[in-house]
């Protein structure tokens, strides 16, 4: 099962659209898994029309109409792992801890909201992955997603996709 892992797109307001590269991915793959702040209904009609399968959730910046078609916790079993998706952990100063606390009966967990890519396991063994953000890098030197392969139990092939600069 081929996934993308995105978030933090914050479409129109840090880009005017989704990066080619990105939607590509999101049609070869099985299942898109997005980590809230969207920003507007657009983009998530958009990557419903266009993913097998989306499992999303609503962040921070979503108003009031992403929150009614969006949880603030999605959870899914995928290639026989069991994923989670949320938008908020905290700070990086023992995030591992709390999320293996707080999700204990998962996996994976993806999250977003810092823009920076992420990827650790926490003692216990559950996987947390941040694939950054497509379309705002803050402090980071590229705008960023994430793929990964889930079958069998195992979680493989997690890369992460550096997107060049955007011509203004």
């Amino acid at each position: 099962m081929r996934l993308v892992l995105t978030s933090d797109t914050h479409v129109p307001v840090r880009a005017r659209e989704l990066p080619g590269e990105l939607l590509r991915r999101i049609e070869r793959a099985d299942v898109v898994i997005h980590a809230g702040d969207w920003v507007d209904t657009a983009t998530l009609d958009l990557l419903e029309a266009r993913a097998r399968r989306l499992v999303a959730v609503y962040g921070n910046n979503d108003g009031p109409a992403l929150r009614g078609r969006l949880p603030e916790v999605a959870r899914a079993e995928l290639g026989g792992l069991r994923f989670g998706v949320v938008h908020e952990t905290g700070p990086a100063q023992g995030r591992e801890r709390r999320c293996a606390e707080r999700f204990p009966d998962l996996d994976v967990l993806v999250f977003g909201h810092s823009h920076i890519p992420w990827d650790t396991t926490a003692e216990g063994g559950l996987r947390l992955l941040n694939p950054g953000s497509p379309t705002d890098r803050r402090r980071q030197p590229n705008c960023t997603y994430m793929t990964a392969v889930a079958a069998r139990g195992q979680l493989t092939e997690v890369g992460l996709h550096r997107l060049p600069p955007r011509r203004p």
